[in-house]
């Protein structure tokens, strides 16, 4: 059965995010993904008011199996982090497959509607810096075991002879497409990369902090085109982590508790990068529509987006997907980039997102909706103390989307 369907119980709501945590964020730390998990862990678990002996829930994206075939990419499993924790639990989950990697808080949520676990630990750890400037992280379509190239099955076996080898070149694609189709410019992707690079100044953990011009922006080095350098995300190593609890220790977190006040999962049409009908409009769309249906609030309600950004075309078309114009129309609503910047209708990804502040493979976004929910955004925070946020994960086929409220939803 297809279509959208009004729950009358939507389990998320269940669920608050009561603590946040990251590491060390940085180029080429030198530190174990464990080492960065672990900090980014105990400082969820503290900032949640809470000790390891009450998390009885761990939940990661995307499980320790990922690392192994792609160092940096992936960090410890979930075995692994309850062993270094010592924690007693009654559920936990780590896995690849799913709305993207947000799917690790959704998946909590659950576990905590259900009554599986009470305080759900969930983190997110990356090394990717780290592991390429060592040498350790290969391409794809790299020597295979006896010295030669790998053998590659799936879509990586049309791809590659093409030189089509990363992300990069396949959402290209998509850019392209969306330029042909609609008119949208490399000026139009620039207010993008240009907005996070201004919000970046204001974060102090940031990567990529010196000011941008839009000459700046247009000349950089190509990458794929139409994307150029400011157009990809940033390798970083760092872990964020948060703990999610049932709603009713809301009034017990020394903090703000955060709501989780709708979600969306849905995987709709062919899961492709490159053989959707409509490669101009984002896989996000299905995952949107579904959050939308489960939830009173409006798009006129969001008071900051935080989408990702693994490339700037990503969160224009996110933008579309979401609503908040129509497809098509990015050219227009992102012109001038005043509608996105701090002081607008739609503040976006305000600590610098991926493209300026550090690529934390979307947990980052979430950490800063939580951020700026609590109004702990300094120089960055929005102003009117915000009450509602949109979060998006997913750069390729699949995705994930969260409403995200000041308070339990």
């Amino acid at each position: 059965m297809t279509g959208h369907v009004k729950h009358r119980h939507r389990s998320e709501r269940d669920a608050v995010i009561s603590g946040i945590g990251q590491s060390d964020v940085g180029r080429r730390l030198d530190r174990t993904a464990m080492s960065l998990t672990v900090d980014a862990c105990l400082a969820a678990v503290a900032d949640a008011g809470l000790t390891l002996n009450d998390i009885d829930g761990l939940s990661s994206y995307p499980g320790g199996l990922m690392d192994g075939l792609n160092p940096g990419f992936g960090g410890p499993g979930t075995d692994a982090v309850q062993d270094a924790l010592r924690l007693n639990l009654n559920w936990h989950s780590g896995g690849y497959e799913g709305p993207a990697q947000i799917q690790a808080l959704i998946n909590a949520a659950i576990a905590v509607s259900a009554g599986l676990a009470r305080h759900v630990l969930v983190y997110r750890t990356v090394w990717e810096s780290t592991a390429q400037g060592s040498g350790g992280r290969q391409g794809m379509g790299g020597a295979g075991s006896g010295g030669g190239r790998a053998r590659m099955g799936g879509m990586l076996q049309y791809l590659l002879p093409f030189g089509a080898v990363s992300a990069a070149n396949w959402l290209a694609m998509n850019a392209q497409r969306h330029f042909h189709t609609y008119g949208t410019t490399r000026e139009t992707l620039g207010e993008i990369a240009l907005n996070t690079r201004r919000n970046a100044g204001l974060n102090p953990k940031a990567i990529f902090r010196d000011p941008m011009s839009m000459d700046d922006y247009l000349g950089a080095r190509m990458i794929s085109t139409p994307l150029c350098l400011f157009d990809c995300d940033v390798p970083v190593d760092g872990s964020t982590a948060f703990v999610v609890s049932h709603r009713d220790y809301a009034p017990d977190v020394p903090t703000t508790a955060v709501g989780i006040n709708a979600v969306g999962t849905a995987l709709h049409g062919r899961p492709s990068w490159d053989q959707r009908p409509n490669m101009e409009e984002s896989p996000l769309r299905a995952a949107a529509d579904t959050m939308w249906a489960r939830t009173e609030l409006t798009r006129a309600d969001v008071d900051t987006a935080q989408l990702y950004d693994g490339f700037s075309i990503i969160t224009l078309m996110a933008i579309e997907a979401l609503g908040f114009c129509a497809v098509g129309e990015a050219k227009d609503y992102l012109k001038g980039g005043h509608r996105i910047s701090l002081e607008g209708e739609l503040p976006l990804n305000t600590a610098g997102g991926q493209l300026s502040a550090g690529r934390l493979h979307g947990f980052g976004l979430l950490h800063e909706a939580c951020v700026q929910l609590r109004g702990q955004g300094g120089e960055r925070q929005v102003s009117g103390k915000p009450e509602v946020a949109v979060v998006a994960n997913g750069g390729g086929p699949v995705a994930g989307t969260m409403l995200v409220t000041r308070g339990a939803s």
